[in-house]
């Protein structure tokens, strides 16, 4: 938590809160087209027609003062073109999409009426209003009970199948990366430290935060006089980020060099933002822990 997942994913949909803004000289390419320069006519352009959002928590997402059926046609006719009846009909139809039962009744309820994984599933429904070429899922599982978790990540596996739209998956959560990524990015302190395929920043992470926070999951067969792995020191404050690499205050293989910051290195099927990397030894499975 705290590295810059829900701000990266803002920053894309230039949603940034003020006095947050995205770093001048910096680019967002998205279709050939530089989000970072464009007008704010052509984000609303953007925005839900070609990229839409699910947010963390749908409770304060949602408009508790209108029925779900009236936010999802409200989606629908600024999207779609399409008033009125057509526009509830709709949204009935999208509800059914996302498996909700009865939608004909369900679109006439409140926010508060439904249950926490009911709600995360009309957010998925008024995203999927305009056809969306990418959709953000920030934390789209939050405070959900494992059942309904794995429900919804279900159903964005099949909707992704389905429409064929890339899924931008923000998570905390190692194992719903396992079950769901293709490719994996992996932030620390507000940069990515590593990015390749999932299943080979797994099986060999090249970035030693990454190579930690896989340690640190627990296995089965762990007993009571086994303490988990936790990775040592705290994370940097964003006011006061270390001079280098950002990782190097809490890392088993800190040399001098650590004290700048490494570019992305190729390393194994992945790149990785570690000087280790720049020779090839961490992808070669070289450990030399400094301290």
């Amino acid at each position: 938590s705290g590295c810059g997942k829900s701000v990266t994913a803002l920053s894309i949909m230039r949603l940034v809160d003020a006095p947050g803004r995205v770093e001048e000289g910096s680019r967002i390419l998205f279709e050939g087209k530089d989000l970072a320069a464009a007008s704010e006519d052509e984000l609303q352009e953007i925005r839900g027609n070609q990229i839409a959002m699910i947010f963390q928590e749908p409770m304060t997402s949602l408009n508790p003062v209108y029925t779900v059926g009236q936010q999802i046609a409200e989606a629908v006719e600024l999207h779609r073109g399409v008033r009125g009846r057509s526009a509830l009909e709709q949204a009935v139809q999208l509800l059914q999409l996302v498996g909700i039962p009865t939608p004909e009744r369900r679109v006439n309820d409140y926010p508060h009426q439904m249950s926490g994984g009911m709600r995360q599933r009309v957010m998925i429904a008024m995203a999927l209003a305009c056809d969306p070429h990418l959709l953000i899922a920030d934390e789209p599982t939050t405070a959900l009970d494992v059942t309904i978790q794995a429900q919804i990540l279900e159903l964005m596996r099949d909707l992704q199948r389905r429409t064929n739209a890339a899924i931008l998956l923000i998570t905390h959560d190692l194992g719903v990366v396992a079950d769901m990524a293709d490719d994996v990015a992996v932030m620390y302190a507000g940069r990515i430290v590593e990015q390749g395929p999932a299943r080979e920043i797994f099986a060999s992470p090249q970035h030693p935060y990454t190579e930690a926070l896989l340690h640190s999951l627990p296995t089965l067969g762990l007993t009571q006089a086994e303490p988990l792995k936790v990775i040592r020191g705290q994370v940097p404050s964003p006011t006061h980020w270390p001079s280098g690499c950002r990782f190097a205050p809490r890392c088993d293989y800190v040399f001098d060099k650590c004290v700048e910051y490494p570019p992305l290195y190729e390393a194994g099927g992945q790149v990785a933002a570690c000087w280790l990397c720049a020779d090839g030894r961490r992808a070669s499975g070289e450990r030399h822990a400094v301290r």
